[in-house]
């Protein structure tokens, strides 16, 4: 049977870290670097030319940082081809700054990755994105769901017209939610499955065993078609559940 073979481009100003990714798929079977650019605007036309697989991001560039670089290759995608799928793009950084990760996912990044993550979790990240998958660091993750709690909050007393840093809802995972709607004890478990607590903490707070929360999270998993707890709190991100 043959491997597939995913094809990833680079886009990183700083020359070691690039030279270190590099490096680092070049030992991997089944992955292959297939360009490397050191800006925004070479970044771009990079993505453009070659159409990767995947695409690695960094968030922080000269003459045109990531997030801008993402915004104007998923337009340029949608018009030129509608039809197909687009290159999945993994953005990375050093930092866990708010309005970044914000305005990344709603530039349309897939995932969201640490730069001191282990060498194991960044080639999860690669071939979970590849699959269609959302990978993200659950330090981001908190801080969507903070984000996204601060926007209920802020509906719930005005009657304003939402931020233009809300995440935008992705119809198909909405669709997906729509179709096998978690109940609110469910909701509560993947709320606190976000802020990182463990099936221990989970069922201290609710006065629960650890079996019940164990199969809360099983159907979590199953109502959202999703492979881990990680993946679930996007998909319910993505999908507008957590709002």
């Amino acid at each position: 049977m043959l491997m597939t073979l995913i094809r990833v481009a680079l886009i990183e100003d700083h020359d070691l870290t690039r030279a270190g990714l590099c490096a680092m798929f070049n030992f991997q079977p089944g992955i292959e670097v297939i360009g490397e650019a050191a800006n925004g605007p070479d970044g771009l036309t990079l993505l453009m030319e070659t159409q990767p697989d995947v695409a690695l991001v960094d968030i922080d560039m000269p003459g045109l940082n990531g997030i801008e670089v993402v915004h104007r290759f998923k337009q340029w995608w949608s018009e030129n081809h509608p039809e197909s799928a687009p290159t999945k793009v993994i953005m990375l950084t050093m930092q866990d700054d708010e309005a970044a990760v914000l305005a990344a996912f709603g530039a349309g990044a897939d995932s969201y990755c640490m730069k001191n993550m282990s060498t194991t979790h960044l080639l999860e990240a690669v071939t979970s994105t590849h699959k269609g998958n959302n990978w993200i660091d659950p330090t981001i993750a908190r801080i969507i769901l903070k984000h996204s709690h601060e926007m209920q909050a802020a509906q719930e007393t005005s009657a304003s017209e939402p931020s233009s840093r809300a995440i935008a809802v992705d119809e198909e995972y909405a669709s997906v939610i729509a179709a096998a709607p978690l109940t609110s004890r469910e909701l509560d478990v993947l709320r606190l499955i976000v802020e990182g607590c463990t099936n221990a903490e989970i069922a201290a707070r609710y006065y629960i065993t650890v079996g019940t929360v164990k199969t809360h999270v099983r159907s979590i998993l199953n109502k959202l078609c999703a492979e881990d707890r990680t993946q679930a709190a996007v998909r319910a991100l993505r999908g507008g559940l957590i709002s």
